[in-house]
């Protein structure tokens, strides 16, 4: 889940919802959208997890998997189409169908009552400062994947910069441990 933290960190955030053609509640009152921030943003490139709602869920065959969709009523989502305008972009399956639309636009986040994550104000939308194509979901993932490995060879740095400490103060406890000859 994306983290946001700090004065106006939730506010003015550039997002891009995901929303699939089959992602509505039964009864139609419901989309389900996953909603993130934006990599462009300058909240986004150390995010490891650009997802405003990511649960761990365990599927009927055993893995786990995530599910970062959120219930926004049709006409939240109606309000975050009208913002997002013409920057949209089709998803299309393999064979070359559109099974979704992706979004981009800007917003203020606030955390879930219901649930966890964060959510989005709809009241506060307005056009993304960042234009949505094909490859938006591409950079989405770079991004995040880039930010798991910079924080991964930071705790390796910081691991391999502590370990000749350790080493040194073993070796003068060593030193200070035996016993003098004179």
């Amino acid at each position: 889940m994306a983290l946001l933290r700090g004065r106006g960190a939730m506010t003015g955030v550039n997002l891009i919802a995901i929303a699939y053609k089959k992602g509505f509640t039964k009864d139609g009152k419901s989309r389900y959208a996953d909603i993130q921030l934006d990599a462009r943003d300058l909240r986004g490139p150390k995010q490891t997890n650009l997802h405003l709602k990511s649960d761990r869920v365990q599927g009927e065959d055993g893995k786990v998997r995530h599910n970062n969709g959120a219930p926004y009523s049709t006409s939240q989502m109606e309000e975050i189409a009208e913002a997002a305008g013409p920057n949209t972009e089709p998803i299309l399956d393999k064979d070359g169908n559109e099974i979704g639309t992706i979004y981009g636009f800007k917003g203020n986040v606030m955390p879930a009552t219901h649930g966890t994550g964060l959510v989005v104000n709809t009241k506060s939308v307005k056009a993304s400062e960042f234009v949505v194509d094909s490859r938006t979901l591409d950079r989405q993932l770079a991004s995040m994947r880039a930010a798991r490995e910079a924080q991964a060879a930071a705790k390796e740095s910081q691991a391999q910069s502590s370990a000749p400490e350790t080493e040194r103060e073993q070796a003068a406890e060593v030193e200070v441990d035996q016993p003098t000859v004179g």
